[in-house]
């Protein structure tokens, strides 16, 4: 009972080991992240179509509940770009933005993609995003990054546009472009490379001067800190909101307020899919950090459990006044480089973004726009990898095809129909390797009892058998693959007189690949071929042996390939 609360409430677990000196390592790591996290989670707010004070809170409640429930020690949960911009996708659909409607559909956006998390996590559907290849999913968020960074060309130059994929805000960009704010666009070009300045050239300049390696790491993971602190200045000083620099406004001084989502049918029925589609995203996005970050000091990260951590921060998230959230690539990073030693350092960077919204708001009142595009921009663009298209045509024609289609897809028709598609070419994808599985006619080589392919090695083979090894699972999808194999081979080669099927690779057999099995079986011995097996499995043996197949088998079953071989080959005279 005891282990079954524990794997439950990780907390249970890595709690009764904390110490003064995790605590101070979870404090140091709290502060830098709370540093990076106020502008982050304003701008990603803004993402979303929602007002800024939304980030804040989706950054609070969302966290403290993953440091219960989630399983990664290193982990920072809360707003994203990727899931910010696929939660405006979804919701400008149905609702119109700066509406207290369009705040409610984002709490039941939340509240959906928690429960279907949570029912995931609790009915242990991990495995799900296993559907979306690597290959699609960079695809996507390369295509993804591109779009959220063009999004965010409005804020720079001062103009409205609006649209969810890449020819859209082109186009609406181009028509507004006589309505250019020069000012606010030097603001936004002048954060923009500061901060690309802050992450490739301040690191070399500080080096330079004899700074240690930790000091500048702090310094460049608060630097965005200081052009919002900057340009707030400039704006508030030469009172440029009057000449047209759109500055954030009035932010509320307060904790989350208590929120309910809509329990309407309708509006439920409509967010469904978008829930769906967050969820698989957020979840492969929030897993592959957590992995990663945790192979790194060998811990363990349990995925059912990951979804359920995830599932219960998005539901806080919807009761507290959020949006959708998940685990961050950038704000983990930080989180683990700064020295998190549990998930108790999100609980006080919780705590800190809390003291923010409580009392700082009134302190970004003149925070321009353009400064927090700049931050997306930055975070963004270093999400976009073209060279996912050169190593994929290097190794696989299939995984490229895959890839930009996904990229084509997602930059005329948005993230959801990007995500939809590259959820759809996965499965084909995997359905299609696997449907012409690799069937080698193998023979045993010299001196050995090796068998091996007998178009990449020098082997012996016998003219009345023939050895052929499966190296795929058998299933609806490629057994029909196989009869057509075995009969093309055999039909035109009157030698023959005994089919191997070395069945070491052999995982499991389906229903129809029994019945395939069956047909080849009635085929052979048309033919007066004998058709044999060997090297099965344990676990598939105990699945044939459920059937029939094996009391009608016209040859017989060996323990090896090599048995099987010197057993039916022509005895000398």
């Amino acid at each position: 009972m005891k282990t079954q609360l524990i794997q439950f409430l990780p907390i249970l677990k890595w709690g009764q080991d904390y110490n003064r000196a995790t605590l101070t390592n979870d404090l140091v790591a709290a502060l830098i992240v709370t540093i990076m996290l106020i502008p982050q989670s304003l701008a990603y707010a803004l993402l979303a179509g929602l007002p800024p004070q939304a980030g804040l809170y989706a950054s609070i409640v969302p966290i403290m509940l993953y440091a219960v429930f989630g399983t990664s020690r290193s982990l920072a949960v809360g707003p994203v770009a990727v899931v910010s911009l696929m939660t405006a996708a979804a919701l400008s659909n149905i609702v119109e933005q700066g509406t207290m409607g369009y705040a409610v559909a984002a709490l039941s956006l939340a509240a959906l993609s928690g429960i279907i998390l949570l029912l995931m996590g609790l009915f242990r559907l991990g495995f799900i995003a296993n559907f979306l290849s690597h290959p699609v999913i960079a695809g996507f968020i390369t295509a993804s990054g591109i779009i959220i960074a063009t999004s965010q060309l409005k804020n720079v130059f001062g103009v409205n546009a609006h649209g969810h994929n890449l020819l859209d805000l082109v186009i609406s960009l181009s028509s507004h472009l006589s309505e250019i704010n020069w000012i606010t666009v030097v603001i936004g070009a002048s954060a923009t490379a500061f901060l690309f300045w802050i992450r490739k050239g301040l690191s070399p300049f500080l080096q330079k001067l004899g700074m240690p390696k930790h000091v500048i790491g702090i310094l460049i993971k608060i630097g965005p800190v200081a052009i919002i602190v900057v340009t707030t200045l400039v704006v508030w000083g030469f009172d440029l909101a009057q000449k047209g620099v759109k500055i954030v406004g009035e932010v509320p001084q307060s904790l989350p307020p208590l929120t309910l989502p809509s329990f309407s049918p309708d509006l439920l029925g409509q967010l469904l899919l978008p829930a769906f589609l967050i969820s698989i995203i957020g979840f492969v996005e929030s897993i592959s950090v957590a992995q990663t970050l945790a192979a790194k000091k060998r811990q363990q990260i349990n995925p059912d459990q990951e979804l359920i951590g995830l599932g219960a921060a998005n539901i806080g998230a919807s009761l507290t006044g959020g949006f959708p959230v998940t685990g961050g690539f950038s704000r983990s990073v930080v989180n683990f480089d700064a020295g998190a030693e549990t998930p108790a350092a999100g609980a006080f960077t919780a705590i800190g973004l809390a003291f923010a919204a409580l009392f700082l708001t009134p302190l970004i009142y003149f925070l321009p726009k353009a400064t927090l595009a700049a931050t997306i921009i930055v975070a963004v663009l270093s999400l976009v990898d073209f060279s996912i298209l050169k190593r994929s045509w290097k190794y696989a024609k299939a995984d490229f095809s895959a890839v930009s289609v996904t990229i084509i897809l997602t930059l005329i028709l948005g993230v959801e129909a990007g995500v939809l598609a590259g959820v759809i070419l996965s499965i084909l994808l995997h359905l299609y390797k696997s449907s012409k599985p690799h069937i080698a006619e193998v023979g045993k080589v010299p001196g050995t009892h090796h068998y091996r392919n007998i178009l990449r090695h020098d082997v012996v083979t016998d003219p009345t058998i023939v050895s052929l090894r499966v190296d795929e699972s058998l299933y609806f999808a490629n057994a029909r693959y196989l009869e057509d194999k075995i009969h093309n081979r055999v039909a035109k080669d009157k030698c023959v007189r005994h089919v191997i099927l070395q069945c070491s690779a052999i995982n499991d057999v389906d229903l129809s690949a029994l019945e395939s099995l069956e047909m080849i079986n009635e085929r052979l011995r048309e033919m007066g071929v004998k058709l044999h097996l060997s090297e099965i499995k344990g676990p598939v043996m105990d699945r044939l042996k459920r059937g029939h197949f094996l009391s009608h088998l016209s040859g017989e079953i060996f323990l090896s390939q090599h048995d099987a071989v010197e057993t039916l080959k022509p005895k000398p005279v």
